[in-house]
């Protein structure tokens, strides 16, 4: 069965061809052209992944992707903006989007990241790991959560999968471009570096007594970030 894709744009345009290229791809799609439209379709196609612009009349983008993300925490959401300021794209990463898009954007960029997130999603669950939800950290494969003294982080897909590739790994190394390429699964694209920041930052936030002294989610100064058990 086909992948189903939302995409949500105000600009016709934009959508006709998104839609084009993405049923190009073998993909289906859904389309929306405001907020308000956007949650229905949501509620009604349940998609696989959804396209998402930031400036949409009668609720923006944001808004939709924080009421989506309390609800549903697996499905990936790609912002697509037009702005150029870091701070609108830290807000997107904040409030759970898992990836962003800026416009101007190429076709082949966009479905290398539609492609990657979708992989992601869809691929088996890893085995089991040892233990059960107590005391500490404990990473619930089972799931796709962790538990922090016995209470579930409630991690979306993309920081779970943050964090389970660097606990395969206890004390290595690994620099922002390669989590790109291991969790986001794509090559470097101009400043998405700072997508890593984020998702460790709120990482640290589920799964630290205290995000600004982590014990689990370290950092290896002009390195990258490892995992300390």
């Amino acid at each position: 069965m086909a992948c189903t894709i939302l995409i949500v744009d105000d600009e016709k345009s934009i959508v006709d061809i998104l839609k084009f290229n993405l049923n190009r791809e073998g993909y289906d799609t859904a389309e929306a052209y405001d907020g308000e439209e956007a949650l229905q379709k949501y509620g009604e196609t349940r998609p696989d992944l959804i396209l998402l612009d930031v400036m949409l009349p009668r609720t923006d983008g944001f808004e939709v992707c924080r009421r989506i993300r309390e609800r549903d925490k697996l499905t990936p959401i790609i912002m697509l903006t037009a702005r150029e300021e870091e701070s609108d794209k830290v807000l997107g990463l904040d409030i759970g989007a898992d990836d962003y898009v800026t416009k101007p954007f190429k076709n082949m960029e966009l479905m290398a990241r539609v492609k990657a997130n979708i992989r992601r999603t869809s691929a088996a669950a890893p085995p089991a790991a040892p233990g059960a939800p107590g005391a500490g950290l404990f990473i619930d494969f089972d799931r796709f959560d962790a538990f922090v003294g016995g209470r579930a982080a409630e991690l979306t897909a993309r920081e779970f999968d943050l964090l389970a590739f660097l606990a395969a790994s206890p004390g290595r190394v690994f620099s922002r471009e390669e989590l790109l390429r291991e969790v986001w699964r794509f090559e470097y694209f101009g400043d998405d570096l700072r997508a890593v920041d984020v998702a460790i930052r709120r990482l640290r936030e589920k799964i630290e007594e205290d995000g600004a002294n982590p014990k689990h989610i370290l950092t290896r100064r002009g390195a990258g970030y490892y995992f300390e058990g």
